[in-house]
């Protein structure tokens, strides 16, 4: 039998032999996603399908075996993306987590998919542990921790929290019974991935939360954070997220993604040793952004840098998924990311 999946990210897949459709081009997360499913045991009963902008990296895609169609989350017109997922058994939503026309897009597609089968298709939607955030301006440490099993606590959280104007549709589309939906939701993500995809050069290799604050460092030549840096975030490798989406079952909840949490100073410690060390920086020392430096390099946005965010992913570890990435790892991707930064400003 085929399966047809879909992407939706920026790449996204879609499959048939089952039909998989992805609205998500090579993403930073969606490449990761897309370049599993091309490994798995299965894949040669899969039809993929991504969504892609570039009619370049549509090229690049083929020759792995991709089907694509050109399209993204910003068009005014998102029939493509209805239609894919009406054609779809299972959906892979890895782009834009806060912006509902697409997302609804895909679950009008999938309604018509079950009114024609008699079977609800899957959805694996990507939002983010953002829903948990505080306003603490980085300036304590103090904030509840929830699990993925506190799926009441979870639902309560009204559509004003982040990334809730698009889940709760997903989560009603589910009760109503025409897709079975899984959310998951990754704290900061870090590290390179690997693959097709990156060899090809069609995949985002870097994160967007940790290269925002990097930026702002450079010019400074010093790690620095906001506040008093004592805000902490889970954080998760981009390996441990991709594997996470292959291991998922058929109830429609919050699947988190972490293995640890860091704090900001923890993030400016690292990213001043790496400046020192690269001959920028004049010592290893750290500092709070000013804020001149907050307002010039975040804009608006800063106060959403210095939050804190406490999950833990019990509910993604019951299931089997098994993180590795350590918070070595993660200090050491960090630096990584400084040298690289670097190179690309000279």
């Amino acid at each position: 039998m085929s399966t047809k999946l879909k992407f939706s990210s920026q790449v996204q897949p879609v499959c048939s032999t089952f039909p998989y459709f992805v609205p998500c081009t090579p993403g930073y997360i969606g490449g990761s996603v897309l370049s599993r499913l091309l490994k798995h045991p299965d894949a040669d009963s899969f039809e993929i399908t991504a969504l892609v902008r570039s009619a370049e990296k549509a090229e690049k895609l083929k020759t792995l075996g991709v089907k694509t169609l050109p399209g993204s989350y910003t068009d005014e017109d998102l029939s493509v993306i209805k239609n894919a997922a009406a054609e779809s058994d299972v959906v892979f939503a890895i782009a834009n987590a806060d912006v509902l026309p697409p997302a609804q897009a895909i679950l009008d597609g999938l309604k018509i998919k079950f009114e024609k089968s008699g079977k609800a298709p899957i959805l694996i939607h990507t939002s983010g542990t953002g829903i948990l955030i505080d306003d603490a301006r980085g300036l304590t440490s103090e904030h509840t921790t929830y699990s993925d099993l506190d799926v009441e606590k979870l639902n309560a959280f009204p559509e004003t929290v982040i990334h809730r104007n698009v889940d709760i549709p997903i989560i009603e589309a589910d009760k109503a019974g025409y897709v079975k939906a899984y959310i998951i939701a990754p704290g900061t993500i870090f590290g390179y991935p690997s693959g097709p995809l990156v060899n090809l050069g069609v995949q985002n290799t870097h994160s967007i939360q940790l290269p925002y604050i990097i930026r702002a460092c450079i010019p400074r030549k010093q790690g620095g954070y906001i506040g008093k840096g004592v805000h902490r975030w889970p954080a998760v490798s981009i390996d441990d997220t991709a594997d996470l989406y292959l291991v998922l079952f058929n109830i429609a909840r919050y699947y988190f993604a972490e293995n640890f949490d860091y704090s900001g100073l923890e993030a400016a410690q690292a990213i001043s040793e790496a400046l020192f060390d690269e001959g920028v920086a004049s010592s290893k020392e750290t500092s709070p952004f000013t804020q001149e430096e907050l307002e010039k390099n975040f804009g608006p946005f800063w106060p959403m840098l210095a939050t804190n965010c406490y999950a833990k992913a019990d509910r993604s570890r019951a299931i089997g998924w098994k993180p590795t990435g350590t918070k070595a790892d993660f200090s050491a991707n960090l630096k990584a990311e400084v040298k690289e930064f670097l190179s690309q400003s000279k």
